[in-house]
């Protein structure tokens, strides 16, 4: 039958290859007047009116693509094929992408090669629209289809197909924007004329400064260099929110306590939080005017002090941030041992104790691992606490901060910066490998496990419990007066009770023509659910998908893309929307300004914790369950589907809950990116706070909470957990 030589995704690939140069507008249409001939039409028909003529060179990759259609071909005269023709395609789409921007030439030395005689006069051209995307992803997939006969990865499309698609749009939205930013960090303005030329010594002279490496700490009161007050407060908040996560999770997963349901609801309460609300509570619980300060002064004649600004207060608030993230990975892994495994040691008379120092403790080690790596870059890049609360205790994030958006703007020093925080999280991943190590962590078989999960020692139980139930009560003490906050005239000042903050924000106006929401957070709060809604399923698919080609798949380069899926991680927000206004503002990949910059800045932001919760999980999961269903004829995708999915749950759900969660509380990543049209949740709420309208915007966060925790109890009951046991402990 003809082309029953070809599988049916590389049919469908050629044909989307065809639409993007015959169907699909080439450029972006926004870009363009409504009126103009170049927003409406594909590739082809451009260069058929004599316009963007430099494109006809994107149609012969095409048809070396279409050559496989030939009948008769051998799989290996396919495969160079798809191979080179897909390569071919990419290089000719991006080099003249890159080549050509919106004032003509952007790589000179291609003009002077070229010449006008070519084009007739300097070329322009905008940034990509649905045409060049569709052209791009075709391109990829049909070069993934080529290695894959050549025997790649066991000659597996799927698993090609899918390292190919996630390292390139790792390169694309990661890697690109921070070499942006880091090249030019390195070039400084070449005279009136226009232009640039590299400055490596002086980008290096910037590093030479006492503010950055200094240890007067040692010898005097004064700080430390920003680097080592940096480095110190990500190994306690590290070492903490993992302490503390750890409890929680034992406590959920392990424990026959009855408050179960609350205390896990109280562990999530904190990432559920707008960002500056934590450190706003903490001032008004602990500042110079707050409540306890209040109290301590009037019955224990203490005196009233700024204690909570510096790193006490910066390390609170970050442990408050961060603890819930290291329970949701943890909780996972608890759940993730065998119960059989314990059950085992009880029957060789083993006690509890024994039971879980020797069984259940070093089973945990890969979730201990991630969650501290988590904690530490979290802390690591996090300045929205150091901002508040930092006082005089500088940090690398509010370094870079300032350096962007300060009154003196250095670019260059900020992304030097950035670079030492990318060395300290290369150097966190180290330490992590050599941790964990070459030991088998795996709990889960192909057998059925009907094994009896042990309960916890007293001793440790109680241990957690004195972490637990403290922690819980002074969470329940900041949550307390943020939900007050909303409800009084002014707090600190005023007490009486009012709904006029609720009504300034979430007015509801009747009129003729139906209810009008008229109140002013109305637009940034349907605009916030929007790109949430958007965002979160890709971000969780995303780093699920990647989670397990790291885990269970070996090529070329894992280490190196293993790394680049946290450097958005450990950038600072401010530092990651600068790279994306670089990066993304000019052809050929032109957003700013657009809904489709929030959804990929969230996606690419926040699937690190998706993939750390993944691994975590999988590292228990014996890989001769893939193997098996590989034998009896299963694809890789119907293996992922069917027998790899369901064992991810708490995998999933962190990444969903997480996604969606910092979609709507991030602010640092985006506050460069909103527009008039996709104004954010977290950015109104930050010039309620500027204007000094903290009702306004504590009412907003109590609202954003609300619907959060919803969504986090939806998600929970759409995905399910995940039982291995069957019987409950007692």
């Amino acid at each position: 039958m003809f082309l029953s030589h070809l599988p049916r995704s590389v049919l469908a690939l050629l044909a989307l290859a065809w639409a993007s140069v015959l169907v699909l507008p080439w450029y972006w249409l926004s870009s363009f007047d409504a009126t103009s001939l170049n927003g409406s039409l594909a590739a082809f028909w451009l260069v058929a009116h004599g316009k963007s003529v430099w494109l006809a060179g994107l149609l012969l990759p095409l048809f070396t693509l279409s050559l496989v259609l030939l009948p008769r071909l051998s799989q290996r005269q396919i495969a160079w094929l798809l191979s080179l023709g897909g390569l071919l395609a990419l290089v000719m789409l991006l080099g003249q992408g890159f080549a050509i921007g919106l004032r003509g030439w952007d790589w000179p030395w291609v003009g002077q090669i070229v010449g006008t005689q070519v084009f007739g006069a300097i070329p322009i051209q905008q940034g990509l629209g649905f045409g060049g995307y569709a052209y791009l992803l075709a391109a990829l997939m049909l070069m993934s289809q080529g290695l894959a006969r050549f025997g790649l990865c066991r000659g597996d499309a799927f698993i090609v197909s899918s390292i190919t698609l996630s390292f390139g749009l790792i390169t694309l939205f990661v890697f690109f924007p921070v070499s942006r930013v880091l090249i030019q960090s390195v070039l400084v303005p070449d005279g009136p004329g226009g232009g640039t030329t590299w400055a490596f010594a002086a980008a290096l002279h910037k590093l030479d400064d006492p503010s950055i490496w200094g240890l007067a700490c040692l010898s005097s009161t004064r700080n430390c260099g920003v680097v080592w007050n940096t480095l110190f407060l990500g190994v306690v908040v590290g070492a903490g929110s993992t302490l503390l996560g750890l409890a929680f999770a034992l406590i959920a997963g392990r424990s026959q306590w009855p408050f179960k349901p609350v205390i896990r609801l109280l562990s999530v309460l904190p990432i559920i939080t707008p960002p500056f609300v934590i450190g706003l509570a903490l001032i008004l619980l602990f500042g110079r005017s707050g409540f306890f300060t209040g109290l301590l002064s009037e019955w224990f004649d203490i005196p009233r002090s700024r204690w909570i600004y510096g790193i006490y207060g910066v390390t609170l608030a970050q442990l408050l941030a961060f603890t819930p993230i290291a329970f949701m990975i943890l909780l996972g892994v608890v759940q993730g041992i065998s119960p059989s495994m314990e059950e085992a040691a009880q029957t060789l008379r083993a006690d509890r104790w024994t039971t879980f120092r020797t069984i259940t403790l070093p089973l945990l080690r890969p979730g201990l691992a991630n969650a501290f790596l988590v904690g530490f870059v979290e802390s690591l890049a996090d300045f929205g606490n150091p901002l508040v609360l930092g006082g005089n205790f500088d940090v690398l994030s509010t370094k870079i901060f300032f350096a962007v958006v300060g009154s003196a703007v250095d670019e260059s020093r900020a992304a030097l910066l950035a670079l030492i925080l990318l060395v300290m999280t290369l150097a966190a991943f180290w330490v992590q490998n050599v941790w964990i190590g070459k030991k088998n962590y795996t709990t889960l078989t192909g057998k059925g496990d009907s094994g009896l999960a042990a309960i916890l020692p007293a001793g440790v139980s109680w241990s957690c419990a004195l972490f637990v139930i403290p922690w819980s009560l002074f969470m329940l003490c900041v949550y307390g007066i943020i939900v007050v906050g909303g409800f009084v005239v002014s707090l600190g000042r005023d007490y009486t009770p009012t709904l006029k903050h609720f009504e300034t924000a979430f007015k509801i106006t009747p009129s003729d023509f139906g209810m009008q929401f008229s109140g002013s957070a109305w637009n940034s709060f349907f605009a916030t659910l929007e790109v949430a809604a958007i965002s979160t399923p890709f971000t969780a698919a995303l780093g699920l998908l990647i989670g397990y080609l790291l885990s269970r798949q070996k090529f070329s380069g894992k280490s190196v893309f293993e790394f680049c899926t946290m450097l958005s991680f450990a950038i600072p927000g401010t530092v990651i929307g600068v790279s994306y206004i670089l990066a993304f503002n000019v052809p050929p990949f032109e957003m700013t300004g657009t809904g489709m910059i929030l959804v990929i800045c969230f996606v690419f932001r926040n699937i690190p914790v998706g993939i750390r919760a993944t691994m975590a999980t999988l590292s228990q999961v014996d890989p001769s369950l893939d193997e098996a269903s590989l034998t009896l004829g299963a694809s890789s995708l119907t293996t992922l589907r069917r027998v790899i999915l369901p064992l991810l749950r708490p995998a999933i759900i962190t990444a969903l809950v997480y996604s969606f969660v910092r979609t709507m509380t991030s602010v640092s990543a985006i506050i460069f990116l909103v527009s008039a049209k996709y104004n954010m949740a977290t950015t109104y709420i930050v010039g309620r706070v500027e204007a000094g309208e903290y009702g306004v915007a504590i009412a907003y966060s109590c609202v954003l909470i609300a619907l959060m925790l919803a969504m986090i109890i939806l998600i929970q009951l759409f995905v399910g957990d995940r039982a291995l046991g069957r019987r409950k402990a007692s």
